[in-house]
């Protein structure tokens, strides 16, 4: 059985092709339009379609004609997990999808979900398939762009600029304060699931998921696909 998952994001659309659940390729077609992704769909003549847009999806009713089974991912959807979010019509998409990602990595096991992207999230799914929620935070670039736009005086930092406590100048006291916040942060939240839950395992995603795992005391697993993952897990279980 043939499954495609289509994470249709802002800047990007990232599409895996699935084979008995598992990831044989991925590929990301940068500015996706209907062209690009249905020609990429009917080169595998997939049983099933399973779409996460951020847009919205009512640009994508052509795709229930691309495969047998079809699901555009909504608040409505199926989940292979018990959802406790209050407000599961506002949660992101890529949340739902990289939890049902870990989670199709370690059943029946408590899991700290980290994304570290444009925002930075931890999401939790305990060991018996309960969905508790999470946190949202600004993102490494959008801390260094915060701090360069709302004041009059510091300059814009990346993360190429990495510097230990404590910076000698500007510039190391940006990049060794944003940087180090983020990976205390990380850290901490481990540590509190930890000592809340016992047992967990960790695992972090996102555009800087391989900066920030290289940085941290304790071993994490990363998983850049984690997101297309969890889209075939709820695919599946639709199924």
């Amino acid at each position: 059985m043939v499954n495609i998952a289509v994470d249709y994001g802002n800047s990007s659309t990232k599409v895996g092709v699935f084979k008995n659940s598992e990831l044989l390729i991925t590929t990301i077609l940068e500015k996706a339009d209907r062209f690009q992704i249905e020609k990429f769909i009917n080169k595998y003549s997939p049983d099933g379609i399973i779409l996460s847009s951020v847009i919205g999806n009512d640009e994508f009713d052509w795709i229930d004609k691309c495969a047998k089974k079809t699901i555009k991912l909504n608040h409505h959807t199926a989940l292979p997990f018990i959802n406790q979010y209050k407000s599961p019509k506002t949660i992101g998409k890529d949340r739902v999808g990289a939890v049902a990602g870990a989670q199709s990595l370690f059943e029946n096991e408590n899991i700290l979900v980290i994304d570290a992207g444009t925002a930075i999230t931890f999401d939790f799914l305990s060991s018996d398939h309960h969905y508790l929620g999470g946190n949202i935070a600004p993102g490494l670039e959008m801390r260094f762009k915060a701090l360069n736009k709302f004041t009059h005086q510091l300059p814009m930092v990346d993360k190429r600029e990495f510097g230990e406590f404590p910076g000698q100048n500007t510039r190391e006291a940006i990049s060794a304060g944003v940087i180090n916040g983020m990976i205390f942060e990380i850290e901490g939240y481990i540590k509190t699931c930890t000592e809340k839950w016992g047992d967990i395992q960790t695992i972090i995603t996102g555009g800087d998921s391989i900066f920030f795992v290289e940085k941290l005391k304790k071993p994490i697993f990363v998983n850049q696909n984690l997101v297309l993952l969890g889209l075939n897990r709820i695919l599946e279980h639709n199924v």
